[in-house]
This record gives structure tokens, sequence and C-alpha cells, in this order.
């Protein structure tokens, strides 16, 4: 394995020891190479499974309208990679279309059919539709419209969604960078300390368990209140920081991060 092959997050590289996307080629080991075909969501959501026989959990989701490259089929579901937030895994082909149409709006409220950031084709400016290219002002403003949103684990859009998918959808709509991970959305921003953190902050508990759920995150609405989507509480809720704390504190951590976006 060469040194850039073993800095790759397995989570985001299309790669299996027996089959990885072309564009890797000559950075990882596998038997064979393949070019991915694109193909995109064509229903509200689509899950994407971390293995061919689907879990208990996704590991992320697909919203209408964003590509998929698939890279290899296994029966009734495909592997490839989610184009806009990276993640690899399995997702039924049912699900899909082929191609990844350029989208002209995408949706910018949260009581459609289809969720918020799906992307669509329209003409004209109908009602609930924002055109590719203008975004909301504050991701935390964002997240507050989505307070009562059910707690999906796996979930990332405003029919259902996780912490970090909460907190990937606000960013998104506001058209900034959005890992979909606990770990990866601690590194957006700048650092600051618990004393100075401040309205639309992320707060961050890391896990230092191996997978997807490796944290907790949330945005900062006050010095006493924590905007977050809480799996105990079913929903995406408000909460004081000091129960928030108590919760997802991992035993023996330094404590949350805050982070500046």
């Amino acid at each position: 394995m060469t040194a850039a092959a073993a800095s790759l997050d397995s989570r985001t590289t299309l790669a299996r020891p027996d089959l990885a996307e072309q564009a890797l080629e000559g950075i990882v080991r596998a038997d064979a190479f393949r070019a991915v075909r694109a193909m995109h969501c064509a229903i509200p959501v689509a899950d994407i499974h971390a293995d061919a026989v689907a879990g208990e959990h996704p590991v992320d989701q697909l919203i209408f309208g964003e590509a998929f490259d698939v890279l290899d089929l296994g029966g009734d579901k495909v592997w490839g990679r989610a184009r806009r937030d990276g993640v690899v895994g399995w997702v039924r082909l049912s699900g899909l279309e082929d191609g990844a149409p350029l989208a002209t709006h995408r949706i910018g409220v949260t009581d459609q059919d289809l969720p918020l950031n799906a992307l669509v084709i329209e003409t004209g400016d109908p009602a609930g539709l924002a055109p590719i290219g203008s975004f909301a002002a504050e991701p935390v403003e964002v997240a507050e419209r989505l307070l009562g949103t059910p707690y999906k684990l796996g979930g990332r859009s405003s029919l259902g969604t996780d912490c970090c998918g909460l907190v990937q959808q606000a960013l998104y709509a506001c058209g900034r960078a959005a890992p979909r991970y606990a770990d990866q959305q601690a590194e957006l921003g700048q650092g600051v300390s618990a004393g100075q953190a401040q309205h639309g902050d992320l707060v961050i508990w890391l896990d230092p368990r191996e997978g997807p759920w490796n944290g907790h995150a949330g945005f900062i609405l006050d010095g006493h209140r924590v905007l977050h989507a809480v799996g105990g509480l079913g929903a995406v809720v408000i909460e004081s920081f000091a129960e928030a704390d108590a919760r997802h504190r991992v035993a023996g951590s330094d404590g949350p991060v805050f982070r500046r976006l």
C-alpha cells in the first residue's frame, strides 16, 4: 500500500481488494479498475448501506436529484459513491435512473414532498424552489426550520435526519462545504474555546470508535442551549447544553469541540 493509499478514508474511497474506480489506479491495490457509471436519485430519498445485504441502519442517504457514481452491480443493488458528499456504499437500483442531469433549482423549503436541497429541473421560478447558485444566509437559521423533523440514523434530509445530517443539510442550503460525519465536521471552520462559542457555531462531541457513528454534532444557540437531532428524543430539538453534554460526552474525552464557520 502506498502512503497516499494509507491516508484515504475507507468511507469515501471507492475501492475494494477486487475492484476500484479508474481514478485510483496507481494509488490503491485492486484486482481490476473500472470507470464509474453516472446515475442519480429518482425518489425523495434512497438509503446507502455499507454492504450489499442491508443492515439495520443506512450509513448515508441520497436525496432526489443527487448523482451516484456506480462501479458495481449486485442483484438489485449497485455499489458506488454519492457525488455530493462522497460516501461509498450500496443503493437499491430501483431508486436510481441513468445520468446526472444538471439541476436548475433546488428545493428551498421544508414543507414539500421532496426534501430540502433536492435537485430539480424546472422552468420559471415555482414556489418553494430556489435557483441553483442562490443560498440561505445562515446554517443555524436553516437548522431551526428543521425543528421537529423525525430522527433517523443515517438520514440527512428534512424527511428524517441524524445529528450530522442536520448539520450537513443546513450547510448545503447555505452553499457551504458539508462533509457527512462528525470527525469530518470537526475540521470545518476555525476552532474556538467553550467560553467563546456563540450563536451559529458548531459543537461536536467526538467518539474514538471507528465507523461512521464516531461522534455527535449540533449548533450552539446561545451559552445555554443546543439545536441538534437526538435519537433518544426522536427528533430535531432544542436542549440545554448541560443535558446535551451529559448525554453525548464520551468517558475520558476532553469534551466537545467548537467550530466557527
